[in-house]
């Protein structure tokens, strides 16, 4: 009965969205952001529950034909090329027929120019004779600066033009456009195509002309459309400084920020100031966490209720520790399928995708945004600008303290900052990857160039801690029969001089009904304490655990934390 109930909730929302096959087919001539309009909108769609997947008939080109020559390929009196360009889109559709027909996908993207009727009327049978709707995207533009704009930044590394110099692939790709132009026949609202389906997309959202919309997917599609834009700006994510909650390992709830949550807002006040963001917008949750967080910014700012974290219904406020006690089932239904699960009356991954979509929509609206939220929250947020799947969604490693910059214009990176604001950290890594739930261990900044959004990862750094000796650290339970070496990040690094030992001790007493899997003893004569905490991970059995652990003062006195706090770990 449990395992159904997720099930039902994977199954029904496609279905919910839309209940028929449908082909989104591009229209426009070369450098039109025809392939960018695609890639962002089959995004969309799939954070939204719909299975959707681009067909990009210039791929299918390259492999029919190795090597490209030159502009003539495109000529409408090279018989022999249009004969092949032909084929290749035959080929793509019938791609697109195994997608819709075998693959349980929704939607398909059909990627290419489309530019002429007679390539049109050959999408309209295929579509009439499998039964699919269809759907027109048409992208005109004619400012010049767009179209150099758009050949620069992504015609230059095509695959076409390998190892050609810069002034011959603008001269090239410029004539490849005039063989288009000969033969080019827009979309006729008034006449010939007045019976479609489409949407015209006129300078890159200027303007708009939509037609006969059929169904409710349909309407989403030109909605999202209609609030795309290009032009560069700037997003940062990041979540509230360390609350009070989180020290305690407590979920939800509306606590306020500890002394270094406090030193969080103030960083990154400093941070904002530095970056010298125009016209920048500050974007926080209703709850007193983000609140407090973005006073210290001195900037207006706006609260959004749908920022609000996830709601986690009957478990606000407590920890996994108690979740597990109190609602064994839960908590392993919750493991299953984390996505879709859905807390007694509270809300899955699934609702606050759902949720989220309005704030989508005004970021991809916006310039320059600052939002201030919450762990799964920036993990909906992140998944949507990185197109990450459904089932990995939940496992994004968002942690306190952490900013991350996203520049939704192709190629461009930015130089990390980093925030030296200690914070505890809690992390699960899917269980489709390891057995095991393990916390994060500090890692370096880096960057990525991921086209079309750029990602600036801002990590947490540390501050120096002395060296101190430690009294053995140990589970209740009896000793295994062999036990791993400690490493470090790699076996040519270990950490510290630590090793395992079945040796008895108070000072880690697990709740009896829960005998940690891998008993042991931990002892580092005198290794960084920065060291400890990959030095335990992998021996704990999961980081629900932490909160309940009972840390010896002296590593709370290294590292400036009052003993009566617990969590540190």
């Amino acid at each position: 009965h449990a395992n159904s109930r997720l099930e039902a909730l994977a199954i029904a929302w496609p279905s919910h969205m839309t209940n028929w096959p449908t082909l989104i087919v591009m229209i426009g001539l070369p450098a039109r952001g025809k392939t960018y309009v695609s890639k962002k909108l089959t995004r969309y769609l799939n954070w939204i529950g719909v299975p959707t997947k681009v067909f990009n008939l210039g791929q299918y080109r390259r492999n029919a034909v190795k090597s490209y020559k030159s502009y003539t390929f495109f000529s409408h009196d090279n018989e022999e090329a249009m004969q092949i360009r032909k084929q290749c889109a035959i080929e793509a559709l019938k791609d697109v027929k195994s997608y819709l027909t075998l693959e349980q996908g929704r939607i398909a993207v059909f990627d290419a120019t489309n530019t002429t009727r007679e390539r049109r009327h050959l999408i309209l049978d295929f579509v009439e004779k499998n039964e699919f709707k269809v759907f027109f995207v048409e992208s005109v533009c004619d400012d010049p600066e767009v179209i150099a704009a758009n050949i620069t930044e992504v015609k230059l590394t095509s695959p076409d033009y390998e190892n050609i110099d810069k002034d011959q692939i603008m001269d090239d790709f410029l004539k490849r456009i005039e063989t288009y132009q000969i033969t080019y026949e827009p979309l006729d609202p008034d006449d010939y195509d007045k019976d479609l389906a489409f949407i015209k997309v006129i300078d890159v959202g200027r303007r708009f002309l939509v037609n006969r919309v059929q169904d409710y997917i349909q309407s989403k599609i030109v909605y999202y459309l209609m609030n795309i834009h290009v032009y560069p700006r700037a997003i940062f994510l990041c979540r509230h400084g360390e609350s009070l909650d989180n020290r305690h390992g407590r979920i939800g709830g509306d606590s306020g920020l500890t002394h270094q949550g406090q030193k969080f807002a103030k960083a990154l006040y400093s941070f904002i100031k530095d970056q010298a963001v125009t016209d920048l917008k500050i974007w926080c949750s209703e709850m007193k966490r983000t609140i407090e967080t973005v006073e210290h910014l001195n900037i207006p700012y706006e609260q959004w209720k749908v920022l609000n974290e996830i709601d986690s219904g009957v478990c606000e406020e407590l920890t996994y520790v108690e979740i597990q006690d109190k609602y064994p089932e839960e908590f392993a239904l919750r493991d299953q399928d984390k996505y879709h699960y859905r807390y007694p009356g509270g809300e899955s991954y699934q609702d606050l995708v759902q949720r989220l979509e309005p704030a989508i929509m005004e970021l991809e609206r916006q310039g320059n945004v600052l939002v201030v939220t919450h762990q799964a929250v920036m993990r909906c947020l992140l998944a949507y600008f990185l197109d990450k799947k459904a089932e990995d969604l939940p496992y994004l490693n968002c942690p306190l303290h952490t900013v991350v910059k996203l520049t939704p214009v192709a190629y461009e990176n930015t130089q990390p900052i980093h925030f030296t604001v200690y914070s505890v950290k809690r992390f699960e890594t899917s269980s489709r990857s390891s057995n095991s739930r393990s916390a994060s261990s500090p890692t370096r900044p880096f960057t990525a160039s991921l086209p079309p959004t750029s990602l600036t990862y801002y990590p947490p750094t540390y501050p120096p801690v002395p060296s101190v000796p430690l009294a053995p650290v140990c589970s209740t339970s009896p000793a295994p029969t062999a036990l791993p070496s400690v490493v470090g990040p790699s076996a040519s690094q270990p950490l510290g001089s630590g090793t395992l030992s079945p040796v008895p001790s108070p000072l880690l007493p697990f709740p009896p009904s829960r005998p940690v899997s891998r008993p042991f003893s931990l002892t580092v004569p005198s290794a960084p304490l920065s060291t400890l905490y990959p030095l335990l991970a992998p021996s704990l059995p999961s980081p629900h655990h932490f909160p309940t652990a009972r840390v010896p003062t002296q590593l709370y006195s290294a590292l400036g934390r009052p003993p009566d706090v617990k969590g540190a770990l």
